[in-house]
């Protein structure tokens, strides 16, 4: 009905409703300033959003920008970083808000991060118990020393943390054991929306499947939202409901997961090639290497390395169906 509104259908998405996204991303860009007036675009018009109970997989290869897109959303960028756009958590623009309000409200309370570097994120002089504690009481209600301690052994369970190392350092841990300290430092403060950078780095397969179940049902038990990045695809695969494709700083396409790893398949010709690269499909890389975010080429950055670039191609695609590409697969190309 005209005059009415309504909340915004996730971009990529089917249902005909749906709830406010718990992220809404709207024209987000990144760019660094370097020596020499060199202008890095990290992060081009980034366009999504994460609904409650909703896990997003954002996939690429190293040095896309899927890691600089989560900085940006919890404030931890270098200070020769300027943003552009929107990423609003509820009524709260991310990319506007102050320091203050990011390490007060955000941080831990709104936003979990599992980082993508776990032994950089804990602090070197405490062991894992203390830290583990002192987030329980800082972002939960639980009291009393053994109640505390109680749900920090509790957290520390979930992600498969051994409990007679906990009272370790972290110089102490594997990297894997590093990186479920972290997750479970993450979980402690039931935020609505959980960023996680790389959760399974450095986990055996076995770990892998475990951490993203918890992952999953941490989300699926009170409505949260998961926004997983990932080189891991079997993971995302487990554990997604859409997936989005970044590619030298756009995301160029977002879609259903199950139509992504399934019938009909991805339709950007990147997204296909990194299915194809898997080593239980055809397992055959990409050809080439992407290009430096700092010289991007014109028109579309992916057609150096395409089989399907024609001179359409010398023009930037726009996002039309959920996916950037001028010749986009279709469902006939899934039984070629």
């Amino acid at each position: 009905m005209a005059g009415t509104d309504q909340p915004p259908q996730p971009i990529g998405a089917d249902a005909v409703t749906q709830p406010p996204p718990i992220l809404s991303v709207r024209g987000m860009s990144v760019r660094f300033l370097m020596p020499g007036d060199r202008r890095i675009a990290a992060v081009t018009d980034a366009r999504f959003d994460v609904a409650a109970g909703e896990c997003l997989a954002l996939i690429g290869e190293s040095g896309c920008g899927k890691s600089v897109l989560a900085s940006a959303l919890l404030g931890l960028l270098p200070a020769n970083a300027q943003t552009a756009g929107e990423a609003r958590l509820g009524d709260l623009d991310l990319l506007a808000a102050d320091e203050r309000t990011l390490a007060r409200a955000i941080r831990g309370r709104r936003i979990g991060l599992v980082p993508q570097s776990p032994a950089a994120h804990l602090t070197p002089v405490r062991t894992i118990r203390s830290q583990l504690e002192e987030t329980v009481t800082a972002l939960t209600d639980v009291r009393g020393r053994t109640a505390v301690r109680k749900a920090a052994e509790a957290s520390a369970s979930r992600t498969a943390f051994p409990l007679d190392h906990l009272d370790r350092h972290p110089h102490e841990l594997s990297g894997g054991l590093a990186q479920r300290a972290a997750t479970a430092l993450a979980l402690v403060g039931n935020a609505p929306l959980l960023l996680a950078d790389e959760p399974t780095t450095g986990l055996d397969r076995d770990l892998v499947e475990h951490t993203v179940d918890e992952l999953r049902r941490h989300i699926d038990d009170a409505d949260r939202a998961l926004l997983m990045i990932t080189h891991d695809l079997a993971a995302a695969e487990r554990t997604a409901d859409r997936v989005a494709v970044m590619y030298a700083g756009r995301i160029v396409e977002i879609t259903d997961a199950n139509a992504f790893f399934g019938t009909p398949g991805p339709r950007h010709p990147y997204s296909r090639g990194l299915l194809d690269a898997l080593p239980d499909r055809v397992f055959a890389p990409i050809p080439g290497m992407p290009p430096e975010l700092g010289d991007l080429p014109d028109g579309c950055a992916f057609a150096p390395r395409c089989t399907r670039v024609t001179g359409t191609c010398t023009t930037a695609p726009p996002m039309t169906n959920s996916v950037a590409c001028h010749h986009p697969h279709v469902a006939e190309d899934a039984r070629a």
